[in-house]
């Protein structure tokens, strides 16, 4: 094991995934309706790699506590990407991008809903949209003393202990997303996407247009684009279990037909459906 490995309290689980170590152990009470994964990793060699992170409907903050990435970039978007960047925060995407790393990394990922991404950054979420910025411009100048007590926190559960109160804390004093928001968002993701977005806005009791502008400053996609997303991310659920071929779960998701999910599935991931199943995944992101 990397140095990392240390100490361990009660109620931390390690195990060994291919080439890296992933610690995780229950989400504190308070976090759960916010989170959707929030794990450590580090890894066993030090390689430099080269990731997709294609969309999945969620917000993602990653804590590096070692090397920095050299670079994350978005497919299909003119400009030289983030350059080196360490800490880091992703709001929703409708693209896929690439995270190229020197290898040698020790981090703490999480994975965000919407709205819990919305309460903890206290941001319009539309700025972090197909993004990934510093953890010091979403959290100002904590962030980097964050990071350091953390690196210099050997144990793991004392790591957690750790983070979880400063993200408890931020929860405490954080501007509560529109209940219709939440009931629109509740909608879309209820039905894998396939949900008309003028029965949403009948539902929630707004016009389209004012939906829109809420929704999407609070979540960061459109809710045209959210479904998009969520029926994309349905849609590899559905492949990944081997139970249903292409053309049933294009017709399960809401697609016109194969083609269409098809074509999304470039859109989205620049991948086929069979190419995205068989890619090995590296938390969250599919190894290049």
């Amino acid at each position: 094991m990397s140095r990392a490995a240390g100490t361990t309290g009660a109620g931390v689980a390690v195990e060994r995934l291919g080439g890296r170590w992933r610690v995780s152990r229950p989400w504190h009470p308070g976090l759960r309706p916010y989170l959707r994964s929030y794990a450590g990793y580090w890894e066993a060699g030090s390689s430099p790699y080269r990731v997709r992170v294609v969309p999945t409907g969620r917000a993602v903050v990653v804590i590096n506590l070692a090397e920095p990435f050299t670079q994350v970039s978005r497919l299909g978007v003119p400009g030289p990407g983030s350059g080196r960047i360490g800490s880091l925060v992703v709001g929703l995407e409708d693209r896929p991008a690439l995270c190229e790393h020197p290898g040698g990394q020790e981090a703490i990922r999480l994975e965000l809903t919407p709205l819990g991404a919305y309460r903890l950054f206290a941001v319009p979420m539309r700025a972090l949209t197909n993004h990934a910025v510093e953890l010091s411009a979403v959290l100002g100048p904590e962030a980097g003393e964050l990071v350091e007590r953390l690196a210099a926190t050997r144990d793991w559960a004392a790591r957690f202990d750790l983070l979880d109160a400063v993200l408890l804390a931020r929860l405490g004093h954080s501007p509560a997303p529109a209940p219709e928001v939440g009931r629109a968002w509740q909608l879309l993701a209820g039905s894998g996407g396939t949900v008309q977005i003028a029965r949403v806005a009948e539902e929630v009791g707004w016009s389209q247009g004012h939906l829109i502008r809420r929704f999407t400053d609070q979540v960061g996609l459109t809710p045209k684009a959210s479904a998009r997303v969520l029926r994309f991310h349905r849609a590899v659920a559905l492949l990944a279990r081997g139970d249903a071929g292409p053309a049933a779960v294009a017709a399960a998701c809401g697609y016109y037909d194969q083609a269409h999910l098809n074509r999304e599935f470039r859109a989205l991931a620049d991948a086929t459906p069979g190419q995205l199943v068989a890619a090995r995944r590296v938390e969250g992101a599919l190894a290049q």
